[in-house]
């Protein structure tokens, strides 16, 4: 159930979306009937429609159906969405033909253009029950408009026999990575996989917190026009030059195959693909964090994750509401069933800590304290528009030896004109 940063990168989730959910994890068909809203069904309940993307993990889309059965107090259809579902979503909620309810990602734009409802009052009395990442991400001057379903850390898995074998310790520089990559790389295996870009979408969204930085100032200025980031760029070129990555995967990181069948003795990956990597090797797998670049540099972890909103169009806002109330604050046993029964994934409430207990142990548990640790998330005023910018910057620099400071002017240029549009 992979995320990542507002804007940013070819996620797995976007990659889903754009293939119309092709994977190894088994892909499941479209389903449900109803593609928009009512106002009322055959048993004189209210009638709601819920849109979820394709999810790749199997038993997902029965999950989500299931859940909506339980629910008795309105008739709640779940459309299960293949495809482009960023721009069927967008489509949907400036017509009339939108959900309900339906997942998404937060922006400033949703809440200025009135396309959400604010949430507060159903999550008042759990506010305090959810990180200050999670509540950041989803909220704007003060309101929160968006319930988090999911925490998906994104961070970096390896083989513990290979590095003990080359008496490795796990990385925390970008140096050392590039180090323990040379090391491990041999004629049947690379040392790392960063996706099949050569670390592009990587850095897109963890070159900036690696780097010690943020992408927006506190005030909506931009942060990273330093020396800091066209250093991370230059670390990260070398890396993509060093004829140590992985390419050319059958599947791209977000999918463990390349891991599990051995082509990689590191590779960037989410908590979710934790099951099906101790599968293949039990017992011999551990986890970092994304390493520090530059004199600057922090380790980071990136927390993504899926959210739940409540269209403002929508006929039945209140009934709307209290279905996410009841499934997504209320209704512990289904919460914990979608963070831990279809991959790997943080319940975002931290009451369901101590039920949580196949995060418990092990290399689980390692990251769930990593996350705690190094953790960040979206900035809901950090767009597509400027993530593209920031994406373009970094294949120029990384892929095609560009200038840093040239292609670094031109990003923090883009930025500003988008700024300039979103703030005034």
């Amino acid at each position: 159930m992979a995320t990542f940063p507002s804007g940013g990168g070819l996620s797995r989730r976007r990659l889903l979306q754009l293939t119309g959910g092709a994977a190894t994890a088994g892909a499941l068909a479209a389903c449900g009937s109803n593609t928009g809203r009512s106002s009322g069904s055959s048993s004189g309940k209210v009638a709601l429609s819920q849109w979820y993307h394709l999810y790749g993990e199997t038993g997902t889309q029965q999950a989500a159906m299931r859940y909506a059965k339980e629910y008795t107090k309105a008739d709640v259809t779940v459309q299960w969405t293949p495809g482009d579902y960023d721009s069927k979503i967008s489509s949907g909620l400036l017509a009339n033909s939108g959900p309900d309810v339906f997942e998404w990602h937060f922006n400033y734009q949703l809440a200025k253009s009135g396309q959400v409802v604010p949430l507060d009052d159903i999550i008042a009395d759990a506010k305090s029950d959810f990180s200050q990442v999670d509540l950041a991400a989803n909220s704007l001057d003060g309101k929160v408009y968006g319930i988090r379903m999911i925490d998906d850390p994104q961070l970096f898995f390896y083989r513990k026999s290979m590095f003990d074998k080359a008496k490795l310790q796990p990385p925390t520089t970008v140096d050392e990575l590039l180090e323990c990559a040379k090391a491990l790389t041999t004629k049947d295996v690379k040392g790392l996989f960063l996706g099949n870009d050569n670390g592009v979408d990587w850095a897109n969204g963890q070159l900036i917190a690696m780097s010690g930085q943020t992408y927006l100032t506190a005030d909506n200025k931009v942060a990273f026009d330093t020396t800091a980031t066209t250093d991370a760029l230059l670390k990260l070129r070398a890396l993509a030059n060093s004829k140590t990555l992985l390419s050319g995967a059958p599947q791209d990181w977000w999918d463990p195959s390349a891991f599990n069948q051995g082509l990689c003795a590191i590779n960037r990956q989410g908590l979710w693909a934790l099951p099906a990597m101790l599968k293949a090797f039990p017992d011999d797998v551990g986890a970092f964090a994304n390493p520090a670049a530059g004199p600057t540099g922090k380790q980071a972890i990136y927390v993504g994750g899926w959210t739940t909103f409540v269209n403002a169009k929508s006929k039945n806002v209140d009934a709307a509401k209290q279905f996410v109330k009841w499934l997504w604050l209320d209704n512990k046993a289904d919460e914990l069933d979608w963070a831990l029964s279809y991959g790997f994934h943080i319940p975002p409430r931290q009451s369901l800590d101590a039920q949580a207990t196949k995060l418990q142990s092990g290399v689980a548990a390692d990251v769930v304290a990593m996350s705690k640790q190094y953790g960040w998330g979206d900035n809901p005023a950090w767009t597509q528009a400027m993530g593209a910018a920031f994406t373009d910057m970094c294949s120029s620099v990384i892929l095609k030896n560009g200038d840093p400071k040239a292609a670094l002017a031109t990003c923090v240029g883009k930025v500003k004109t988008e700024l300039q549009k979103l703030f005034g």
